[in-house]
């Protein structure tokens, strides 16, 4: 049996359990992955849902125009329904988010406007000013609001919920949300603390939003709010979805954390989730003391990590932002000590090599002439050159030298480092801030591994 469009894929989404991250737990925690949606992530439930409640209360007419404020998945929700529908969409984002999500955006359609991430709500370059703005401007246009539309909530009470409770066959203790909007955590939750009042449910939030401190005090408190990196969760104002009674706790996670969880949980558990995902699990990872042995946890997946590709998935942009650990060249030169590279001239004799070899230990050798380097010295390379003519130890080291060895930047990467290494090539080498020139060979590089 075929299904009429697109739509109607949305929701069902798979529970998975996490088992690597989470073996020292004593519980079961369960990821209700919504990259599954057509759109990749759970904003499509709400997306729909809210343009049908507006058709049923006439606030969009045929042919009309979405408007939107969107951190990229609600968009992206919007724009597949609006394919389906026939309508067009303008969106609003900041421009902390992800390009990819603006392209996607784009390519099923949108018109998409990107804002300083920066200002105040209530300044008028702000997206949701903007937003709101060009709904009193463009003819037979519906600003959806999902931060104060309750159609939002009311599609997790009533699909998101229930899926997790029959899915879990009503044995969910817990439920962790890194939240925005609210209507995740709030609808979900509700459906779930009516079936069980015992249900607890746990909001993630990020460094910089004021959710946690208006939960604990009810007070907006401005000096809260600061640019943060993490996307798609935490607010610089209180949503009307938001209702705290059904939130039991709010947990605060680092811009860090919450990626290099998420690169944890593609290679450790093959989900590729987003970077809310990793926040999430992270959030869950630092309030495990208060887990029993029986519960079962679900934690809310929301989008997939295709969104992430140019920042949390590229080494480059975690290595700027110091979220990466990773060794360098640098690194490997300065954890074996000072030794002073050792270099030999064209001119100089095979005999000579093989006896600096001996003395300093060492296996491999550039050869430079002047201050250019013009080849290399192996141990490998002249054992087989002089096994088949002992005659050559007293020949010139240029009729014997093999290709020079590969000039790296000071700071590459070990794991790219390791690239450049091969059975003919043995060593790189690489010039320090003040000039001076060092070597790393392939036993370096295996040694730094190994750690």
């Amino acid at each position: 049996m075929w299904l009429n469009n697109i739509l109607e894929t949305i929701g069902n989404t798979p529970l998975i359990k996490i088992n690597k991250i989470t073996q020292d737990l004593p519980c079961t925690v369960l990821a209700k992955v919504e990259y599954f949606n057509p759109g990749n992530s759970i904003k499509d439930r709400m997306a729909l849902k809210m343009l049908e409640v507006a058709e049923k209360e006439g606030k969009i007419k045929p042919g009309g125009t979405i408007i939107e404020g969107t951190s990229g998945n609600t968009g992206m929700g919007l724009a597949l329904a609006a394919c389906i529908k026939g309508y067009k969409c303008i969106f609003t984002t900041t421009d902390k988010q992800s390009k990819e999500k603006a392209d996607i955006l784009k390519a099923v359609g949108a018109e998409v406007i990107v804002c300083p991430t920066n200002v105040e709500p209530e300044d008028p370059r702000s997206y949701y000013s903007v937003s709101k703005r060009l709904a009193t401007e463009v003819p037979n246009s519906w600003y959806v609001n999902q931060y104060d539309n309750l159609a939002n909530r009311d599609a997790h009470y009533e699909q998101t919920g229930p899926e997790i409770w029959k899915q879990t066959e009503g044995k969910v203790t817990h439920l962790v949300v890194a939240t925005g909007t609210g209507g995740t955590i709030v609808g979900t939750g509700k459906y779930l603390k009516e079936k069980n009042p015992n249900i607890k449910v746990w909001a993630i939030d990020s460094y910089g939003s004021l959710l946690k401190k208006y939960f604990e005090t009810g007070e907006l408190d401005q000096k809260e709010v600061y640019p943060y990196i993490s996307e798609g969760f935490g607010e610089d104002f209180v949503p009307q979805n938001y209702d705290m009674q059904y939130i039991d706790e709010f947990v605060k996670v680092t811009d860090k954390d919450g990626a290099v969880m998420a690169r944890r949980i593609a290679k450790e558990e093959g989900i590729f989730g987003g970077y809310s995902c990793g926040s999430c699990l992270q959030g869950l990872m630092q309030l495990k003391s208060q887990l029993k042995k029986d519960d079962v946890v679900v934690c809310i997946f929301h989008d997939h990590g295709s969104r992430y590709i140019g920042k949390v998935y590229n080494d480059q942009w975690m290595m700027e932002r110091g979220f990466l650990e990773v060794k360098t060249f640098k690194d490997l030169v300065n954890g074996r000590g000072t030794q002073k590279i050792i270099t030999v001239s064209p001119t100089q004799t095979v005999l000579e090599a093989i006896n600096l070899m001996k003395k300093y230990d060492i296996e491999n050798i550039p050869v430079y002439n002047l201050d250019e380097n013009i080849g290399s010295i192996s141990a490998n390379g002249l054992f087989d050159k002089i096994l088949n003519n002992p005659e050559l130890k007293g020949n010139l080291i240029d009729t014997v030298m093999e290709k020079p060895y590969p000039m790296v930047s000071f700071d590459m990467p070990v794991e790219r480092l390791s690239s450049y290494i091969s059975k003919e090539i043995g060593a790189v080498i690489s010039k320090d801030d003040s000039g001076s020139l060092h070597i790393v060979t392939k036993y370096d590089i295996i040694q730094s591994l190994s750690k």
